[in-house]
């Protein structure tokens, strides 16, 4: 997958000029000795075991998760454009997701070293270590393939977001009701038919002319008069009367 949206973040990394730690960091990344990659609200934890590593390392990459109030910035834009919420269910990075963090004055991958506290249970120096580097080789390829991955490390999972996101969509959705579609009524035409203007909607059913209708559209009486409903007593009665005029 492409590795578009997670390119800056590797080049952050990459811009300490350690180029032999993180060839091999990437080599031990695509030959997946980064296991038990976990993400969650600030903190990345992977154990990483080597070609020459005796026993498995872990290490752990941490950020600032983001508060209740970035977030509400972020879901207020996300929520607003339908085809945000529409990658993000379908399981892709929006393509605009960038400019959705600027807006709110933030990043979501952080962008600077200054962002960024790390160990690895190795304790080589310097940091970042080959088990670290590949970590965010690994990091990388899971956001690529896991928008959520991202969204949880700045602290919203994937199920809150989208719930989140969800009750933003529907408070829209009522607070602008969508015009009415050919041939379906509208409120004023129904008020109209309850009126004593000349009706501008038909009854959803198509025997709305039968004088019996009105008992069947009652709770029937307890009333069994010779064991007989009385529903049925005096439906005769009602289908004897002359049709309502069309």
């Amino acid at each position: 997958m492409s590795d578009r949206f997670s390119a800056p973040f590797i080049a952050m990394f990459e811009s300490l000029r350690m180029a032999p730690t993180f060839a091999r960091g990437r080599r031990d990344a695509r030959a997946g000795h980064v296991r038990h990659l976990s993400i969650s609200g600030s903190l990345v934890a992977a154990q990483v075991r080597g070609p020459d590593d005796p026993a498995a390392h872990r290490s752990r990459i941490a950020v600032r998760a983001f508060g209740a109030a970035e977030w509400s910035r972020i879901e207020d834009d996300l929520a607003a454009q339908a085809r945000y919420v529409a990658d993000l269910l379908a399981g892709r990075m929006p393509e605009e997701i960038d400019a959705v963090f600027a807006r709110a004055g933030l990043t979501l991958l952080p962008l600077s070293l200054d962002e960024v506290a790390m160990d690895c249970s190795c304790e080589r120096w310097p940091m970042p270590c080959v088990h670290l580097a590949a970590t965010c080789y690994a990091l990388a390829e899971s956001f690529e393939t896991d928008p959520f991955g991202a969204f949880a490390w700045r602290g919203r999972g994937r199920d809150e977001l989208l719930t989140r996101l969800s009750q933003l969509r529907g408070t829209a959705a009522a607070a602008t009701p969508a015009e009415p579609e050919a041939g379906e009524a509208s409120l004023g035409e129904i008020a109209d038919f309850w009126g004593s203007g000349t009706p501008t909607a038909t009854l959803p059913f198509p025997d709305a002319g039968r004088p019996d209708l009105l008992l069947d559209q009652l709770d029937p009486p307890p009333l069994r008069p010779g064991g007989r409903p009385l529903v049925e007593v005096l439906r005769p009665a009602y289908q004897a009367l002359p049709p309502e005029p069309g």
